[in-house]
């Protein structure tokens, strides 16, 4: 039986934690009689290095940023096998690259194409923990690539997906809540949640997943353990299975104040216009979440939209070259405002949900900025000062 076991920056941050995740992974192999260990760079090494890169330059070329950034993994994956085999356990450590994770897209947001497993294999056969990197890979150019924001998670479920495994996370709480419990404290813990509501948490702010890593999940029927160090017994499953839709209207509530609004006014009004503005960006690898326009006066439009403040450098980027082509326009960046979901399966057959938040809102005095829905969520756009009422009020209302 195998399994591919993923730990993330906070658990490696130094080498008495390493020591930690080694033990954990000997005492694995009781269960697991192959393993694949997918790690991520020692604490926040990755923003450390951001960091440098930006001292020189406002916008540093992306293929060198990569090269940068991928050193983080290679550090941490090299550490953990030479404790390993110092404690007599054979492990080998391998890049992206060789561990055959081909990639395309645009460099620090590539995606994952094909993995080709056979030196895994080979050293799986050989009797070793393979340490692989997380987050990276290498393109057809054969160039070293990073996966974005939470890119060792699509590693470890690309991994175990291919390798026909299950795959087990390890983060710093002990499962996946109906909301986050730092916002919380009553917070409810999942024992089991299905994958579409956990891509949807994941893609509206919940940290604990990425949501791309979700989507292989379920593409591939990976089961998926969320868990923690300090329980591993408590944590929650990810997978398909049936729920009765009536039981519970919210499964969970997403919550992310890295959220960043931009206000354009006076833009002369033409759709070739808009239509180049938001093709500039999803060339950038921007996510749009929220988009309202409204009409000006003298044939001129607003346009408001929101989107991840770790993009906030891609955006500028447009904008930069958006005000140059368009002087006339006015560009106001909100920084100080939250993104509150709720999200819930329930909603594709239950009606008046959102009535039903509407009228809470109102009777707290709640003011909604921007509204935007999917099939199983609500998304609610605040002033960041509403953060901790807003989440009191839905949580306490939907009992999550």
């Amino acid at each position: 039986m195998r399994a591919v076991l993923k730990f993330g920056g906070s658990s490696v941050q130094n080498l008495d934690l390493m020591r930690e995740v080694a033990q954990t992974i000997i005492e694995k192999k009781n269960t697991y009689n192959e393993l694949v260990v997918v790690l991520s760079a020692m604490g926040k090494t990755t923003n450390s290095l951001i960091k440098m890169a930006k001292d020189i330059t406002k916008y540093p070329n992306k293929r060198d940023v990569d090269l940068l950034i991928s050193t983080g993994e290679v550090v941490s994956i090299a550490l953990l096998s030479i404790m390993l085999n110092d404690m007599g356990y054979k492990s080998i450590a391998l890049t992206g690259e060789k561990a055959g994770i081909l990639t395309k897209g645009t460099h620090t947001k590539n995606k994952i194409s094909s993995i080709d497993t056979r030196r895994i294999e080979a050293h799986i056969q050989s009797g070793n923990i393979v340490i692989v990197a997380g987050f990276q890979g290498f393109n057809e150019a054969g160039e070293v690539t990073t996966l974005g924001r939470g890119g060792s998670d699509t590693t470890a479920i690309a991994l175990a997906a291919k390798l026909g495994a299950i795959c087990e996370i390890y983060t710093d709480v002990s499962g996946i809540y109906g909301v986050d419990p730092r916002l919380y404290p009553d917070a409810q813990k999942l024992t089991q949640i299905d994958y579409e509501e956990m891509k949807e948490m994941a893609f509206l702010g919940a940290n604990i997943m990425e949501p791309r890593s979700i989507d292989i999940a379920q593409n591939y029927g990976v089961t998926v353990y969320v868990t923690s160090l300090k329980n591993p017994l408590e944590g929650t499953y990810i997978k398909e299975y049936k729920q009765n839709m009536e039981d519970k209207k919210i499964t969970g509530i997403a919550v992310t104040d890295k959220v960043v609004m931009v206000s354009i006014r006076r833009i002369p009004y033409s759709t070739k216009i808009t239509a180049e503005l938001f093709k500039d960006l999803a060339l950038n690898e921007v996510n749009i979440d929220v988009i309202n326009q409204n009409p000006s006066v003298g044939g001129t439009i607003n346009i408001a939209f929101t989107a991840h403040a770790d993009d906030l450098d891609a955006v500028n980027e447009v904008l930069d070259k958006f005000e140059a082509k368009n002087p006339t326009i006015q560009v106001l960046k909100v920084n100080e405002v939250v993104k509150v979901s709720i999200v819930g399966s329930a909603m594709r057959t239950q009606s008046g949900i959102a009535a039903e938040v509407f009228e809470l809102f109102a009777e707290n005095d709640l003011e909604v900025k921007l509204v935007t829905t999917s099939e199983i969520s609500i998304s609610y756009t605040f002033d960041k000062k509403y953060k901790s009422k807003v989440v009191e009020v839905l949580a306490k209302h939907f009992n999550v």
